[in-house]
């Protein structure tokens, strides 16, 4: 029998299970640890169901979809290592589906303990549309399973840590969710805290940096890429300002859609 709520953590170089108590999992879980060894161990942790798979591999895509292919959970709850549940999260979460039974899926505040990183702040119950859907990340999302495979929506292997481009692989994730119609909607209450203290792809605004924005923005849309690389690039401009002129960022974020479009034909 699978729980009602199933944590898919991805985490990395873990040498035993003591993972789990760093981050509170009070449910089934699946850790996907990616090392330089592969094996597969299963432990009950407080009665819990706990599948920990280490993978010689690398990519958080190929880490959470390695998870969602073994998902048995009415509903998975995405977590990164660095993340502390609340203890009542399964209640929490279950109580939010309950209120909203038309939902797929629902967008949970997890605060950062690090204000020089702060995560989204969710204020209140809302519908997720497309134009606004970008701002989450993984560690936001609970999801019905049976839905998603259904959809059969996977992270996208392009984007994230380990992967050529170096961010947007949750934006993307959500997106496709909101784009074949499923019902996401967001939730002001806390399932957890984030640590934020460091990235495995977060080098500063470098060229890179901005060149793999336009690359994000062109896989979302061929037609729209260069609107929406404008777009970002004003609204957040006063964040890059010491590090690049408005024109600058422009620049690089059209060349990474430009680049992008060339290694689709290829």
């Amino acid at each position: 029998m699978s729980s009602k709520v199933q944590v898919l953590a991805s985490v990395m170089n873990q040498k035993n299970q003591s993972i789990l108590k760093k981050m509170n999992i009070n449910t089934d879980a699946i850790i996907i640890n990616q090392s330089d060894k592969t094996n597969e161990k299963i432990v009950s942790y407080k009665k819990n169901h706990i599948i920990f798979l280490t993978f010689n591999e690398r990519g958080v895509g190929l880490s959470r979809n390695n998870a969602i292919l073994r998902s048995s959970g009415d509903i998975c709850v995405f977590a990164d290592e660095d993340e502390t549940f609340v203890d009542d999260y399964e209640q929490i979460i279950l109580a939010e589906f309950k209120k909203n039974p038309k939902a797929d899926m629902i967008l949970f505040n997890v605060p950062s303990i690090n204000p020089q990183q702060p995560t989204v702040h969710i204020r209140k119950r809302k519908r997720v549309r497309r134009y606004n859907c970008l701002r989450y990340g993984a560690v936001n999302i609970a999801v019905k399973t049976n839905k998603l495979k259904q959809k059969n929506i996977y992270f996208s292997l392009l984007f994230g840590g380990g992967s050529k481009y170096s961010s947007g692989e949750d934006s993307f994730f959500i997106y496709q969710c909101v784009k074949n119609k499923m019902n996401v909607y967001t939730s002001p209450e806390i399932i957890g805290y984030v640590k934020q203290e460091g990235s495995t792809w977060f080098n500063g605004y470098t060229d890179k940096f901005f060149e793999d924005k336009g690359a994000f923005f062109c896989c979302l849309s061929n037609r729209w890429s260069k609107f929406l690389g404008l777009q970002y690039a004003i609204r957040k401009h006063k964040m890059f300002s010491k590090d690049k002129s408005l024109f600058e960022i422009i620049k690089l974020i059209n060349k990474g859609i430009n680049d992008f479009k060339q290694e689709v034909k290829k």
